[in-house]
């Protein structure tokens, strides 16, 4: 029995040993240790003014749209953005703010319908009640986008999210509408807002907004998020002067040119041999 047990100790030390010599897991070394955050300024007292309002969580009914069985699929997309626009003519700020030829684009939509700024619709349950909400999308001038969402509540349609970007794309993740738009001031970098529902205000808030660096295609997806923002609404509202024609999306960044491969030194030139010499 002693012999059974001294044969199993030194196979169970045997196979220790092979671990370790045999491609097994490795130590990186010392962890560092974390770091807790600390308050600066702790006698500075808190603000008691509320900040500016950017409007995050202004909700509205739309006027004269009735949503049959609680299904926003009934609903024409144009419809609901010419009954805002009726209600709120002359608007050019805040959640309702279109510019004139929007306004006038979006009244035109039946008779030219190629120049009808309006999106084609996209739904998905964003507040999580199970049904779906409505997502349009409004082209306006200096390549801005204007993005809404809808919400079917008593047989009726209410407005839960409004901003107005230069929109590099809008994505949905889950429950988040993600939209990315140009950083002009900041070269190389676009802001990436996640827009979420919040029960308790009743809307979509932007919940998270980073500045990160541009995708190039075939790029790596950056390692860590850049340096988060203050959120608002909208960084470039539409103003009532005159703009340029409708215009779609811009486009991502063009991919980077490729790296120059450094250049293989050269072979040293050929020499000569000497002249013989007579004996």
């Amino acid at each position: 029995m002693r012999a059974r047990t001294a044969l199993l100790a030194a196979a169970a030390l045997v196979a220790v040993a092979g671990c370790g010599t045999g491609g097994g897991p490795e130590s990186d070394g010392p962890t560092a240790a974390a770091v807790g955050p600390v308050r600066l300024w702790p006698d500075l007292p808190p603000a008691s003014d509320p900040p500016a309002d950017y409007g995050e969580t202004d909700t509205e009914r739309v006027p004269g749209i009735a949503v049959k069985g609680g299904d926003v699929r009934t609903v024409d997309p144009v419809a609901v953005v010419r009954a805002e626009v009726a209600a709120h003519p002359e608007t050019y700020s805040g959640g309702d703010a279109v510019y004139e030829e929007t306004a006038r684009a979006v009244l035109a939509c039946d008779t030219a319908p190629a120049r009808c700024p309006v999106l084609s619709p996209y739904y998905r349950d964003l507040t999580g009640n199970g049904k779906d909400e409505l997502i349009v999308g409004i082209r306006m001038p200096e390549q801005q986008v204007a993005l809404r969402v809808y919400l079917a509540e008593g047989g009726g349609l209410t407005r839960v999210m409004s901003t107005v970007d230069q929109v590099i794309s809008v994505e949905l993740a889950g429950r988040d509408l993600i939209v990315r738009a140009a950083s002009a001031g900041i070269p190389g970098y676009e802001y990436r807002t996640a827009w979420s529902w919040d029960e308790r205000q009743h809307s979509m808030l932007p919940a998270r907004d980073e500045i990160v660096p541009v995708r190039t295609p075939g790029a790596s997806p950056p390692t860590g998020p850049g340096p988060s923002v203050s959120p608002s609404v909208s960084r470039s509202a539409p103003s009532p002067a005159a703009a340029p024609s409708t215009a779609g999306p811009t486009a991502p960044a063009a991919s980077a040119p490729a790296a120059v491969r450094p250049l293989s030194p050269a072979p040293p030139p050929e020499t000569a041999p000497p002249p013989e010499t007579a004996p």
